[in-house]
């Protein structure tokens, strides 16, 4: 089932990576994880209010998560409660969301799929400044997403001091091009690192008519957004000697097979550690640095390609040398999702580069699809 346009909710205000040899972003048929929403426990917003960690909403009841709402207008399918007034259809996301506030249609469930309703602040479940949960940071990312349709910045909870990064120029948010002609996000895969109190999403978003891969990190700090840095790749962007054409609508079409928001079981779930050290052993090994894949796990670039993991690759060296520096690395264990931030300068002049890879599995714990969004930036960051 092909994944619905994104119709993001309103401002949160409380509180990949593919074998870049050839080719970066891989993409295969995941081992199905257990499917639910585990990024909106916590119960449901009330309207306009702030939600506490575990509580209830102001209307309709309590909600918990992959349950059915107790407002009125009756329990949706997946488990979201829509609350009085709410309308299902087109609103509810695959996996199932926590109720929204009132007057509004269901929520994202965690996945950056499905629409958002309205409630102002605590939407979605988020938790008060100083504590960092997934449903805070899920409801980050689709306020950003929001406010970036709207191509206005003033909505979200920005730190005095935030820095902001588009294509590794440090710039005011909401000043260049891009942020003043996106469209509605059409889709959002997302990894939520409450460790760090960090988020990574690669997504697919509209510029005038043309549809463009993108990339996000966000860092946030007592509820408030200190760092985003955005990867936006248009055509001609991907420089290196074997680019592919960018795809962003295999982007979307893929999504389903690999589960990137299906929950991995408790037993088969990969540490941080392993997630992590995945990430960095790719990077510094690389071209031989890829360990550890399914026979059938497939690399994207800017959702280009279609190719096997071990395409270009070497033997699998869990002792690189530092090839590349893993610059960031968000680690999502729920989701067995990590996302890493890096430059990627392999007969290139240097890519500024995010990979997300998808990682389960009961004994050996296999990575399933690796995706990269990356564009030449001439070997700069803007996070050096």
């Amino acid at each position: 089932m092909a994944p619905r346009p994104v119709s993001l909710r309103p401002s949160l205000r409380s509180c990949g990576f593919a074998f870049a040899l050839t080719s970066t972003l891989m993409v295969s048929a995941c081992g199905e994880g257990a499917a639910g929403d585990e990024d909106n426990t916590g119960g449901a917003t009330g309207s306009g209010g702030q939600t506490p960690s575990g509580g209830q909403g102001n209307t309709g009841g309590e909600t918990s998560s992959g349950g059915t709402s107790g407002q009125s207008g009756g329990a949706s399918s997946g488990g979201s409660g829509p609350s009085s007034g709410g309308a299902e259809s087109g609103g509810t996301s695959s996996g199932g969301g926590a109720g929204d506030s009132s007057g509004g249609s269901t929520g994202s469930g965690g996945d950056g799929v499905g629409a958002g309703g309205s409630g102002g602040e605590g939407s979605g479940g988020a938790s008060s400044a100083g504590e960092c949960t997934r449903a805070l940071l899920d409801g980050l990312l689709d306020d950003y997403f929001s406010a970036l349709s709207a191509g206005d910045p003033s909505s979200l909870p920005l730190a005095a001091d935030v820095k902001f990064t588009e294509n590794a120029q440090i710039v005011e948010i909401g000043t260049t091009d891009f942020w003043m002609d996106a469209g509605d996000t059409k889709y959002s895969q997302r990894a939520l690192d409450t460790t760090l109190c960090s988020a990574a999403a690669q997504a697919v978003i509209p510029e005038g008519g043309m549809d463009l891969p993108v990339a996000l990190r966000i860092l946030v700090e007592d509820g408030e957004l200190t760092e985003i840095e955005t990867i936006v790749v248009r055509p001609g962007d991907y420089t290196a000697s074997f680019a592919v054409d960018s795809n962003p609508a295999a982007i979307i079409s893929i999504a389903d097979s690999i589960g990137w928001h299906d929950e991995v079981p408790e037993g088969e779930r990969a540490s941080r550690e392993d997630l992590i050290g995945w990430v960095e052993n790719y990077f510094r090994g690389f071209p031989n640095g890829v360990c550890d894949t399914t026979s059938a796990c497939k690399r994207l670039e800017n959702g280009g390609g279609d190719f096997a993991c071990s395409t270009g690759g070497g033997a699998c060296d869990r002792n690189g040398s530092g090839a590349f520096d893993p610059r960031v690395v968000i680690a999502d264990e729920e989701r067995g999702i990590a996302a890493g931030f890096t430059i990627f300068d392999f007969m290139t002049t240097g890519h500024l580069d995010m990979h997300m890879i998808k990682m389960t599995g009961s004994s050996t714990h296999e990575v399933h699809a690796v995706q990269a969004i990356l564009r030449n930036t001439d070997g700069v960051s803007g996070w050096e």
